[in-house]
């Protein structure tokens, strides 16, 4: 994962132009990706997708011609869909222009102008400061023109046509915590899914941040009843422990689910309940969807001081924290795959296990194995009306340990499958 972190973290996203086309051709390597290109203008619910940004060059020269800020340098010295601009000014007239963060001196913020058309340059603090009174030359080489919003997605069929939906954002430039971590988690986990046999249709959503996943689903609107649940991913490659933001329903499957695939892990994790703001998982949830979609991360957005800056670089992620991501993300497909409704065949009284070779042969011991009492809580509550999920909660046996033991029962013919 770190490789593919690497290789999209030179790139200048946007929520249009060529750096979402760039980085979604890299994951297109790796995953059967059907794009989708919709129109500057088209008209998105209460939204309109803008005009297509370009980015060519970017600098702030002093009066010898040396460039003391440059873009080719690190993209996010340009403030993101900058218009462009090209003049001599004095550095008191440059300032209202200048975005910097005096309490991280050595760190460029990132900042954005998606929808309101003006121009600026991010420095760091030190920089800025030792930049001497003087006229300087302001260039940013940019086009706003009519052009496209560009999204992908994977579509990996199941025995189902219900799906399980991801989403990423893809339009930071250059942030690998809050923006790459997403998509080289998701891209691994749909490599991983796909060499796997499904119950349920998976899409993994490659999106730019708001504008995009509002296309998404009003591009399908009318298909949106066939999703049974899904997790934005995004901030996954630092070093907290994991945060899950459940869906707006609160305590849906979906909630349900990651919910006991994290406590399960053995992992460090936290819960925190809906709120309207955040990544999009606010659109999936937003009334008139209400989808079961809830947020996985590591840190929150806005918690550790290196969000939204340069210090979001490399040697801020780790291999091993994208790693525990993907597991995580794993077990949760594992969970939702596993859930199911079960009968018991034999329901009077406990079944003899021993001769059909599911209790050791040798009894008085201090108490049931973990195994065993996988199964006993299974045979109690597989009465048509508990789901594995709902066994996996009142007993406080891990539901994958749950689902084995559900199997063995099976192939010894003491359970059939159910509906709720």
């Amino acid at each position: 994962m770190m490789e593919l972190i690497e290789r999209l973290y030179p790139l200048c996203r946007s929520i249009t132009g060529q750096g979402v086309r760039e980085t979604l051709d890299i994951i297109g390597e790796d995953l059967d990706l059907q794009r989708h290109e919709v129109p500057s203008g088209t008209q998105v619910f209460d939204w309109e997708i803008p005009r297509e940004w370009t980015i060519r060059d970017a600098y702030i020269a002093d009066a010898a011609g040396r460039r003391v800020v440059d873009f080719r340098e690190h993209n996010l010295h340009v403030l993101n869909y900058s218009a462009p601009v090209s003049m001599r000014m004095r550095r008191d007239d440059l300032a209202e222009h200048v975005f910097t963060m005096p309490d991280r001196p050595d760190w460029i913020p990132y900042r954005t102008s998606y929808y309101r058309e003006t121009w600026g340059f991010c420095l760091t603090h030190n920089q800025w400061v030792g930049l001497p009174d003087g006229e300087y030359q302001v260039h940013i080489d940019s086009t706003l023109a009519p052009g496209a919003l560009t999204l992908a997605e994977c579509v990996l069929p199941g025995e189902s046509e219900q799906e399980i939906l991801f989403s990423t954002h893809i339009c930071h430039p250059s942030l690998c915590n809050d923006n790459l971590s997403g998509i080289a988690v998701q891209t691994r986990l749909f490599q991983w899914l796909s060499r796997r046999a499904r119950r349920y249709t998976y899409r993994a959503v490659f999106v730019p941040g708001t504008i995009g996943s509002l296309t998404w689903l009003w591009l399908n609107r009318d298909r949106l009843d066939g999703v049974r649940g899904g997790l934005v991913l995004s901030g996954l490659g630092d070093a907290g422990g994991f945060t899950y933001k459940r869906s707006r329903q609160g305590r849906s499957w979906m909630d349900r689910i990651v919910e006991q695939a994290l406590s399960d892990a053995g992992v460090q994790w936290q819960c925190r309940e809906f709120s309207p703001y955040g990544y999009d998982e606010r659109q999936y949830c937003s009334p008139g969807f209400n989808l079961a979609v809830g947020r996985l991360s590591r840190t929150p957005y806005g918690e550790y001081p290196q969000y939204h800056t340069s210090a979001d670089n490399l040697e801020f992620v780790s291999e091993n924290q994208l790693d525990g991501a993907l597991r995580a993300c794993q077990r949760i497909v594992e969970y939702l795959e596993a859930d199911r409704y079960l009968h018991n065949l034999s329901p009077y009284g406990e079944p003899q296990l021993g001769k059909r070779g599911l209790y050791g042969a040798v009894g008085g011991g201090s108490g049931p194995d973990e195994f065993r009492m996988a199964m006993l809580w299974v045979l109690n509550l597989a009465d048509g009306t508990y789901s594995l999920l709902d066994m996996a909660e009142r007993s406080g046996q891990p539901l994958g340990l749950l689902a084995e033991a559900a199997d063995a029962l099976a192939q010894a013919g003491l359970l059939e499958p159910g509906a709720p």
